[in-house]
């Protein structure tokens, strides 16, 4: 049953008074204290360096007219995402994802974007009825690669889809790095963060780190993707465009009380620019309105992060072997803030390519001008989701492919066909 108007309006009504009790002004205060306290460099209680600027601290404001005209630095720029149908659990105890890697080109190049990688990962319950196998399709325009996920008593769908989104992604950018000029951009993070997270998620998520194979080439596929970028002095930049970061916030919260959820929530704080004015509303109740510039991108300096996942590449990258000095894999990055969208984005680049000032003010120009030029993510991104991404209707034919295949229906439950996620079959 719907709510009533009459139910909007008593609930927007506690909005109006929760809004009024909270103080924007204070927290926005408070997180120009942080930022001009804690952050240079900020330390855990261990001692461990969290995050520290790499040149001067500072907070920047470009017009977006005039960052929107400015010409590309970049004459050829590529960008790389990767998309999957979503882990899908069958009642023959299989769990798969499969994932699809592509490359978008700004200027459009067709033959680029004509490449896949395609990747399928599978967890079943007797791994040894999954033989890996690589092979060619479209004419050598695709890759496709059949990968056994290491044995799990959970987090299967986790193991399968991280896998395979990271697996494509990271073959996909190996395969044509070596082909491309200019700029190369990923869309995520420079590494797999998601996967990395396991060391602090579960201990058996952990251990696939350490003692399989199949994470650890994957991991591997980034740390070589960095020394092909840095051996041919070409920029290598990952997008993020819904950061979830938390170092920064948990290492402050053990040093002072913290009012924000993540490291998101407190950089908008410092770079969105609000005035406010206080009025009363129908029911006599004070209200704040905020009024937000909208005229400017709001940016800051670039920083080196050694928080979070970001410490494991730092410090031993899990044991891997590294060509380069290990200081030239750690993750640097800068935050941008667009107020049309009200929307954050980070922007990451291994240390082996910012430490040289001249490549991080020109990544930064490029990051700007296209945010501004696009209302959002780069084009070379937009591009590469596009080509990258299964949609519903193909996700549902293939998944629908699979069960024929396997002579067995996937499991679904009332959720799945409460919300539509699957269709019944």
């Amino acid at each position: 049953m719907p709510l009533d108007p009459v139910h909007f309006d008593g609930i927007t009504r506690h909005a109006r008074r929760i809004g009024t009790a909270v103080d924007d002004r204070e927290q926005r205060a408070f997180a120009q204290t942080v930022w001009e306290e804690f952050l240079d460099p900020l330390v855990d209680g261990d001692g461990q360096v969290v995050v520290e600027p790499l040149a001067d601290q500072a907070l920047w404001a470009v017009d977006i007219e005039t960052a929107a005209l400015q010409a590309t630095p970049y004459e050829q720029v590529y960008g790389l995402d990767s998309g999957t149908i979503n882990p899908t659990a069958f009642k023959n105890g299989i769990v798969l994802d499969v994932a699809q890697a592509a490359l978008g080109g700004v200027p459009s190049t067709l033959e680029t974007h004509r490449k896949r990688t395609l990747v399928t990962a599978v967890h079943a319950d007797q791994p040894s009825m999954i033989s890996p196998r690589e092979e060619q399709l479209d004419g050598g325009n695709a890759t496709n690669i059949l990968l056994a996920a290491p044995q799990i008593s959970r987090f299967e769908e986790t193991v399968v889809h991280e896998l395979a989104l990271y697996l494509a992604e990271s073959t996909h950018a190996l395969n044509y790095l070596p082909a491309t000029t200019d700029l190369f951009v990923l869309d995520g993070p420079v590494y797999p963060k998601g996967m990395l997270n396991w060391a602090s998620r579960d201990p058996e998520l952990e251990d696939l780190l350490y003692e399989y194979q199949g994470p650890r080439d994957v991991i591997g596929n980034y740390l070589a993707m960095v020394e092909e970028a840095l051996e041919a002095d070409r920029p290598l930049v990952g997008f993020v465009k819904n950061p979830s970061t938390k170092a920064l916030t948990r290492t402050l919260a053990d040093q002072t009380d913290v009012d924000w959820v993540d490291d998101t929530a407190l950089f908008i704080r410092l770079l969105e620019d609000v005035s406010y004015t206080r009025v009363r509303d129908a029911d006599g109740d004070e209200q704040m309105l905020r009024e937000r510039d909208t005229d400017h991108l709001t940016y800051t300096n670039w920083f080196r992060s050694r928080g979070g996942a970001d410490r494991l590449i730092a410090e031993t990258a899990l044991g891997l072997d590294r060509a380069h000095e290990p200081t030239a894999y750690e993750v640097t990055f800068f935050v941008v803030y667009d107020p049309r969208v009200d929307v954050l984005y980070r922007v990451e680049a291994p240390y082996g390519v910012t430490a040289d000032p001249d490549h991080r003010q020109t990544i930064t120009r490029w990051v700007l001008s296209e945010i501004a030029a696009h209302r959002g993510p780069p084009q070379a991104i937009q591009k590469a989701d596009t080509l990258a991404r299964i949609d519903t209707d193909n996700a549902d034919a293939l998944k629908g492919a699979l069960e024929e295949e396997f002579s067995a229906d996937q499991h679904i439950d009332y959720n799945h066909l409460r919300w539509g996620e699957t269709k019944h079959r």
